[in-house]
This record gives structure tokens, C-alpha cells and sequence, in this order.
């Protein structure tokens, strides 16, 4: 959980009010926005958010913000303006689209900076990178004295040994590689940029170094200081979205201190010289009923009390016709995705002590479900048959899936930053990962027989989660002799002892040999695949020695069986 440094005499004076002195009292104040003090020395206070989804509130600036409306003293939606163009234009290199393709600017002017502001800007700097940023791999942060840079800019690639500049905190000139080896930053974020050819750079007009994004700013224009008047913002990553939002998030905190916004235009040269001006401090809506707001949180509360309670959580009802109600919703509350987040703001304005507890009228038993023991008995039978259950990981990466196995890619689900190269995706059939294993354990005596029951992820527009988790059966047999008649044979003892029975339709597939492949029919539902596995398929995994192997849907087979039952 993010913890939050502040100076309680700093906060009072942005908050409007007096702080109780009493921890226990403070903490019920904190509990609005889900903090709690967990140490105070002197007149600094450490605040750990219990809201981890809450990136406004991890400063001092939104945490004042929040707990105002709380208190009453400034209720309702917060809106913030930009006050002009700030005449600075980013023009982006088409070489930065598969690299760092996203960057985002802004100019605050007149913002009265000390040192704690600085300090706790660099605090809030330094948590959205590591978190929300994904440790600077989705986002990260620049802030600069714009009254040392020249518009306009231009962000950039370089290669490793063709600019140098000073980094911040050292004095001698560093080219891009030896920041990479030589900076504490460099050293801890290098990962980032390493794999590609030319890393990204960004520049004003005079050709000078404002940083080497994402790594660390220049020490002449990247640092801001108590002398600075106007601060550039600016926010570079993978994902544009997230881009905006981690701008949006900065800006604002300048903004609560009497900073004036003002915009920038970042010209997209891979996008067909598109221009985008930043940031972008528009609220959005989201529609609520009476009834959904009683269904959740069993309550009756009219328009009129939802309304004042919406307004001390900093939104604001935009219309409203009957029950329903179009609520708008702050540009820096990135974490309201669904009603029900919203419903949660009035629960917390009413206060959760306030609703009084209800006995649950249902009581339950606990026990297996219909599902379950179908999947049990899975298991059961194929230990029976001789076969070995494992588990692999439902993690893959696409050349798992599709060029090991000889056939087309299909739509799977992909992770957008994943942490680990050859753990990209979600996998959308078993077999891959049971070769993968039978790979890696050639050394065991043969024959090998091995099963698994998991989940394959199959994406899907129509479902909530724009995917379905559906279970399946998997299993390989593999020896000098294993041929699709042996498969077959197990195939058909397994369905045997679920009462049911199949017809195999002959098929082709490229994970399979032509001609010894067959989708599995039963009831004239297909619910799966089966055949002897392709030359070239055991070739890319290493193996051997022949294989056969079945792979079934066990969603399609219980229903199956619930019919025939």
C-alpha cells in the first residue's frame, strides 16, 4: 500500500482546518479517503492509502482535495481549467512508435515552490513511477524548469553512443550507454531501453538534453528548484491512456498550489502528423439508478440525499430524470470504471457506521459443486488409466501456442506489460504446455503418460471480461510405439466410464499427422480434437520418440453428461 509523507502543518493550511491532535481522531478523519497514520515525527506525519486504485489522493495536494468536500468545506465537482497554449509543441519521432511511443506536456505557471512542495512532488513522482507506471516500464515522469528551455521539443531517438549530457546528481558528461552503466537510475531501469538499437531522447529547439526518458532527467533543465516559477510537466510511456491520466494526476498538484495550466500540442509523425493537445482535463459520467443504489448498499436514500452525499465525494449529479441519475465525474478519479465504484463514494459519504447491520437471511451448507465432482471424476479416471496429472502454467507466450505447434495464430489474450519475455499471453489450449513439459523432462524413462484439467482463456467480445475461462482435458501419451489407435482406446475409456461414447470425424490440423487426426463428437457436439502428433510439432519441443494425444472441453462434456443423466 502507497504510504503518503506529509507536513501536518502544510496539510492544515491546504486542507482549510485545524487537524485533531488525537491519533485515533485523525484516523477517523483519514478513514474517507481509506488512510491511516502509521507514524508521526514531529510535524511529519506517514499516511499509508489503503486505496491502492487511488493515484490522485497519493499526495499531499489530493489527499487536501478529497477530505475538503468530506469536511464541508468545499463540496461538489472540482474542475480545473487550462488558461491557454503555452506555445510548446513535441514532435514525435515515427522511430519511438514501437519503443516509447506516447508523451504528454504541460506548463504550470506561477507555482510558489519550497521545499517540501518540492519534496513531495518528488514523492508523488516517485510512487506513480514505481506503481501505476508499472516501475517506469508504462509511464514515467519529467519536471523541469521551463524557464531554462528553448520550444519546442522534439522527442527523439538516439543511439547508445551518439549524445551525451550531464545526468542529474552527477557532474561529468555521460553518453546514453555509460548512463546505463554508471547511473544508480541507469543501472536500475537500463532493462527498458537495452533490447532496442536507439533509445528515447528529448530535446528543446537549441539541440540540449532535457532527458533520456525513462531513465533520468539532464542536471542543467531537468530539475525544478525553489527559484523555478514555471514547471514543465512532462510524461512519456507505452500506453497513451495512462499516459494522460499520470499527467493529469502531476498537473493538478501544481494546480491546488495557485498554479496556472496552460497546454501543449504533441505532433504524432507515425500517426499521420495527428496532433494531440494536453493535457486533457475533460470529466466523464457515468449513470446510477435509486434501486441499484439500494440494491447495494440496502438503503433508501432519494435523489435529493444522493445528491449532497455525491457532493461531499467531489461529484456532482449533471441531470437527473426519475430514479436515475447522470453523475460527472472528476478528470482525476482514473479509478471509477463501473457504477458500483461510485455507489462505494456515497456508501463512504453516509458512513459505513451509519447503515445498520443486517442477519443474513440464507443459511447454507457447504459443498461440492455438480462441476467439481465432474472434474474430480476426471481425474480419477485418467489416474485409473495410467496417466500422471500435472499442472502447467496457464502463462505462455504466442510461439508456444502457434509456431511450435505448426498452426496459424488465432485470438488469445495478451498481457500489455508483462514482467517476464516468454510469459506474454494467456493460453488457449493445453497440449502446447504438456509438450513443453514432456520436453523438459526427456531424461524420465518411457513410455511417458500425462494429463492435465485447467483453464484455456478464449477471448470473447460479447462476455464481460471480453473473455471465458473454459475448462479442459489434455494428455499426451509418448513412447517408441504410441500411435492414435492407443490414444483412441483411452479416449474411449474415459467416456465410457462418464456413459457416454464419441464418433471421430477425420479433420486436418498442423499440430497432428494428416490423416491421423479427428475432431471428438459426442451427441454430434464437438467437444474436442485427438490424433498423433506432427514430426515437426516434436521436433520444436525436443522429442524423439512418437506421441499421441487427445484434448477435450470439459464445459460441452458436462452438459453432456447432465442431459444423458
Amino acid at each position: 500500500m502507497p504510504t503518503v509523507q506529509i507536513d501536518l502543518k502544510d496539510f492544515e493550511n491546504l486542507l482549510g482546518r485545524k487537524l485533531p491532535t488525537d491519533i485515533d481522531e485523525l484516523n477517523d478523519l483519514l478513514s474517507y479517503v481509506k488512510g491511516e497514520i502509521k507514524l508521526i515525527e514531529g510535524s511529519e506525519a506517514h499516511i499509508e492509502i489503503k486505496d491502492s486504485n487511488r493515484p490522485d489522493i497519493w499526495n499531499i495536494e489530493g489527499l487536501a482535495r478529497a477530505l475538503r468536500g468530506f469536511l464541508g468545506i468545499e463540496e461538489g465537482l472540482k474542475t480545473y481549467s487550462v488558461y491557454g497554449d503555452s506555445g510548446v509543441t513535441v514532435s514525435v519521432d515515427s522511430r519511438l512508435e514501437h519503443i516509447r511511443p506516447y508523451i504528454g506536456c504541460a506548463v504550470v505557471r506561477g507555482v510558489k515552490l519550497n521545499d517540501l512542495i518540492i519534496r513531495g512532488a518528488m514523492h508523488l513522482q516517485d510512487k506513480l513511477d514505481q506503481t501505476y507506471g508499472r516501475r517506469r516500464r508504462r509511464t514515467s515522469i519529467g519536471l523541469y524548469d521551463f524557464g531554462l528551455i528553448k520550444p519546442p521539443l522534439r522527442y527523439t531517438v538516439a543511439k547508445p553512443r551518439e549524445i551525451s549530457f550531464v545526468p542529474l546528481g552527477f557532474e561529468e558528461e555521460l553518453t546514453l550507454e555509460e548512463i546505463l552503466e554508471k547511473h544508480p537510475k541507469g543501472i536500475e531501469y537500463g532493462g527498458i531501453v537495452k533490447e532496442y538499437e536507439v533509445w528515447p531522447i528529448l530535446l528543446d529547439s537549441e539541440e540540449r538534453v532535457l532527458s533520456f526518458p525513462p531513465i533520468i532527467n539532464s542536471n542543467d533543465l531537468g530539475r525544478i528548484t525553489e527559484r523555478t516559477r514555471d514547471v514543465l510537466v512532462e510524461v512519456t510511456g507505452t500506453r497513451k491512456e495512462t499516459v494522460l491520466n499520470t499527467l493529469n494526476i502531476v498537473v493538478l498538484s501544481f494546480a491546488d498550489r495557485g498554479g496556472r495550466i496552460e497546454s501543449s500540442e504533441v505532433i504524432y509523425s507515425y500517426k499521420n502528423e495527428e496532433r494531440v493537445t494536453t493535457p486533457k482535463l475533460e470529466t466523464g459520467t457515468v449513470t446510477l439508478t435509486l434501486p441499484y443504489i439500494k440494491e447495494v448498499l440496502g438503503i433508501e436514500l432519494s435523489r435529493r440525499e444522493v445528491s449532497a452525499l455525491l457532493k461531499k465525494a467531489r461529484f456532482r449529479v449533471a441531470s437527473a430524470k426519475g430514479d436515475t441519475l447522470t453523475v460527472e465525474v472528476p478528470c482525476y478519479r482514473i479509478d471509477i470504471m463501473h457504477p458500483v465504484d461510485v455507489v462505494e463514494e456515497i456508501a463512504i459519504a453516509y458512513g459505513y457506521d451509519n447503515i445498520e447491520p443486517e442477519r443474513t437471511m440464507a443459511s447454507t451448507i457447504g459443498g461440492v459443486t455438480p462441476e467439481r465432482e465432474f472434474r474430480d471424476l476426471i481425474r480419477e479416471i485418467m489416474i485409473g488409466l495410467g496417466f500422471q496429472e500435472v499442472l502447467t502454467y496457464t502463462l505462455t507466450n504466442p510461439d508456444n501456442l502457434f509456431t511450435k505447434m505448426n498452426i496459424k495464430p488465432t485470438p488469445i489474450i495478451e498481457i500489455l506489460n508483462p514482467k517476464i519475455q516468454y510469459l506474454t499471453c494467456l493460453r488457449n489450449w493445453l497440449l502446447p504446455g504438456l509438450l513443453e513439459f514432456l520436453g523438459a523432462n526427456t531424461h524420465v524413462e518411457y513410455p511417458q503418460r500425462i494429463f492435465e484439467v485447467g483453464y484455456a482463456i478464449i477471448p470473447d467480445k460479447n462476455a464481460e471480461t471480453k473473455s471465458v475461462d473454459t475448462e479442459k482435458l489434455s494428455c499426451v501419451i509418448i513412447h517408441s510405439n504410441a500411435n492414435f489407435t492407443e490414444a483412441r482406446s483411452n479416449l474411449d475409456a474415459l467416456l465410457r466410464n462418464l456413459g457416454l461414447s464419441c464418433v471421430v470425424k477425420e479433420t486436418e490440423h498442423g499440430s497432428f499427422i494428416e490423416g491421423r487426426v479427428g475432431r471428438v463428437l459426442v451427441a454430434g457436439k464437438d467437444v474436442g480434437l485427438i490424433g498423433e502428433i506432427h514430426p515437426l510439432v516434436l521436433e520444436n519441443w525436443r522429442l524423439e520418440n512418437p506421441a499421441a494425444a487427445f484434448e477435450l472441453d470439459l464445459n460441452r462434456l458436462f452438459q453432456l453428461k447432465q442431459i444423458r443423466v
